[in-house]
């Protein structure tokens, strides 16, 4: 560690993953910031959030404070709490990359803490949230992480602030991370076992002039420090105080057996292109954090948000990495998802390449070994690695299973050949790079798109709250109305609609891979049609509560198909399914029938039989699981279907029946009515039916 010497620092502690920024000790804070062509640096304190200017001024002296490109200096007396920025002097010369304004107050990338908002600029300063110096002690108790498998992950994706701050949740701090916390026992009754917080990292809440911004960034993809908690999600206000509340939030959730899974947008920062202002990379190294065009005065925006990280090359990606530790190290964070991960398999110059750096170091890396990997394996550009994104140390957010479903049930033809492959958990993705069932994270809606409610009541988006004219968000739904566009009170198109989704939470939790349900799904949460409210925060994207009241019956199915799928290892194979049978005497593990009882003919399109039987002793050493039987008629007339020979040697239970009201619907107790081998079954249009086969 590089640092001007003195005499008291024998004793100072320094944590492995943050090398730079702001390091606390018992005498004083050292501040460490790289740049490599600046040709003087200052750090400025303030005394108090509101300051417009600081108090004190320290000027780094190259001489001392200088190594290499590294910038240090120690300030004796200085305690957690103390706010500051950097200036950055250096060429002002845009076509040769370089951005320096001596004038701009800048975040440190390393900062832990930011505290405050964008200030008044009108004497052409900009002035952004000031960085808060951080004692990272915290009590943990013992905890740790959980460590469970992915195959044994159901993820549940959330906002943090829309979760709670609706009038109707109920809880003392609405929108905070202490919200979550009162929420905790809801999300033990649901079952899942994960949370995927939607990003938490700092971005603006108010805009660079310090007025609200004409489209407010509510997702939060538009990052302004990687190190940050979200201050506006605190309900201490104090600088610093999200520290303390987020650790309290993992700290309690890890209590209850739910792991912590952050969205994190390493693709983009919130300086946006060559027309945005100057808030930290821009003017402390520009040519290093972003990927620049041929004419460097222009930037690369494979992001669709005016820049794009660098995030290959090696100053960049060391910050990554030492930012992904410190979230597993100091937060105790189980896992990631990474925004428009495919930008980070672009080189320095933008283009596509086999195993890039930092996708390699991040999975080789021995602290995150633990942690979860998660891509959306894509990015604005064009670029789709759906099934090819890194080794098997890296899941990926399956779009092609989110597509397939939603066009299964709406009753496109020659869907269930694609419907079967997905159920097995998409082997024609993943299997020939060597890479399990479970690096497929099977979802059919998320934050991006419609939900599911809205899935099956809108054919178009509206997206007019937007102030885009209906022009942003995807045109491309695969939805269906059902005969009303929007919310109806005639009850055979909302029945049906009802109906839909269960079908479709039936197929995403009996399917192999690792499920993730969006938030509000399990009691028909809407946004009205809008499938892109990025920027709506306010109760099109708040969860109302009351939908948990008055939606019952769905949340009932919803949190017994969760069980189930816990219970059923049949459904969570770490390996693929062969359609073989392990031995002379037993059935194959999976196998596919048309609904007169014989093998499937993957011409006809509408109906089909799934045989799952339960996997062997060596797998399923307690001998939990069952054999399985689902039938899908996803047409628009009944059909009557036979039991295939193979299944009559088994007693059967009916478990769920998406055509039923509740309770029979669905029986948590696996105590359904026993089928006949005699019955006949009727499946009415857009029905599925699941069996349980009787303990032998």
């Amino acid at each position: 560690m590089l640092m001007r010497r003195q005499p008291h620092l024998e004793h100072m502690q320094f944590t492995h993953t943050v090398p730079y920024g702001a390091i606390l000790s018992e005498d004083g804070v050292q501040f460490l910031v790289f740049s490599r062509n600046a040709t003087s640096m200052k750090l400025l304190l303030y005394k108090d959030v509101d300051d417009l200017d600081p108090h004190r001024v320290i000027t780094f002296r190259p001489e001392v404070d200088r190594w290499g490109d590294i910038w240090g200096l120690f300030v004796p007396g200085l305690k957690a709490g103390q706010l500051y920025h950097f200036q950055a002097d250096g060429p002002f010369e845009p076509e040769n990359g370089h951005r320096f304004d001596p004038k701009a107050r800048l975040i440190d990338p390393y900062a832990k803490a930011l505290a405050g908002t964008f200030m008044d600029s009108s004497d052409g300063i900009t002035r952004p949230p000031k960085c808060v110096v951080v004692d990272d002690h915290f009590d943990w108790s013992g905890d740790r992480h959980i460590r469970r498998s992915l195959s044994e992950t159901v993820i549940y994706e959330m906002h943090v602030r829309g979760f709670t701050q609706h009038a109707s949740s109920g809880v003392k701090h609405p929108g905070t991370y202490l919200g979550v916390i009162d929420k905790i026992p809801y999300l033990k009754s649901l079952g899942v076992t994960a949370v995927e917080l939607m990003p938490i990292n700092e971005f603006p809440i108010l805009g660079s002039d310090g007025k609200p911004p004409r489209i407010r960034n509510y997702w939060g993809y538009d990052s302004m420090a990687f190190f940050s908690p979200h201050r506006g999600y605190a309900y201490d206000k104090t600088p610093g105080a999200q520290v303390r509340e987020f650790k309290e939030m993992v700290k309690a959730l890890h209590a209850e057996g739910i792991e912590v899974i952050l969205d994190v947008v390493f693709n983009h920062t919130c300086e946006g292109n060559e027309h945005g202002p100057t808030l930290s990379f821009k003017g402390l190294e520009n040519s290093v954090y972003y990927m620049l065009e041929r004419d460097k005065r222009y930037y690369k925006n494979y992001s669709g948000c005016g820049n794009t990280v660098n995030g290959n090359h090696p100053i960049t990606r060391e910050m990554i990495f030492h930012c992904l530790r410190y979230w597993v190290h100091n937060y105790h964070i189980d896992g990631f998802r990474f925004d428009l991960a495919s930008i980070l398999s672009r080189d320095r110059h933008g283009n596509l390449v086999p195993n890039p750096p930092i996708v390699e170091t991040i999975a080789e890396d021995p602290l995150l070994s633990d942690a979860k990997m998660i891509a959306e394996a894509w990015d604005a550009a064009g670029a789709y690695q759906v099934g090819s994104f890194g080794s098997a140390r890296w899941a990926e957010w399956n779009g092609r299973f989110r597509d397939d479903v939603r066009r299964v049930w709406r009753g496109d033809s020659g869907m269930l050949g694609a419907l079967a492959t997905r159920l097995s958990g998409s082997s024609d993705l993943y299997q020939s790079g060597g890479r399990p069932p479970y690096c497929s994270i099977n979802f059919v809606t998320s934050h991006d798109g419609f939900t599911l409610n809205d899935m099956v009541s809108y054919n178009q988006k509206h997206n007019q709250a937007n102030g885009e004219d209906n022009r942003d968000g995807d045109n491309n739904n695969h939805s269906f109305n059902y005969g009303i566009e929007g919310p109806t009170d005639r009850k055979p198109i909302d029945g049906l609609r009802l109906r839909q989704i269960k079908n479709m939470l039936t197929t995403l939790l009996l399917s192999q891979g690792v499920p993730m349900l969006l938030a509000g799904d399990e009691f028909r949460r809407t946004q009205r049609g809008n499938n892109n409210a990025y920027c709506q925060d306010n109760d099109i994207s708040w969860i109302d509560w009351k939908l948990a009241e008055t939606n019952t019956e769905l949340l009932r199915f919803t949190q017994a198909l969760i069980q189930f799928r816990k219970s059923q290892p049949t459904l969570r194979r770490e390996s693929y399914l062969t359609g073989k049978s392990p031995a002379a005497d037993q059935l194959p593990d999976v196998s596919w029938y048309g609904p007169v009882g014989t093998a499937m003919d993957w011409h006809q399109s509408q109906q089909m039989t799934c045989l799952l039987t339960k996997p062997p002793k060596k797998i399923d050493p307690q001998g939990v699981g069952r054999d399985i039987m689902i039938m899908f008629n996803t047409g628009e007339v009944a059909s009557e279907f036979h039991m295939p020979v193979v299944a009559k040697d088994h007693k059967w239970r009916l478990f769920l029946d998406t055509a039923e009201d509740s309770p029979k619907d669905i029986f948590p107790e696996l105590n359904g009515p026993i089928l006949s081998k005699r019955q006949r079954i009727v499946l009415p249009s857009k029905t599925t039916m699941v069996f349980v086969a009787e303990k032998s």
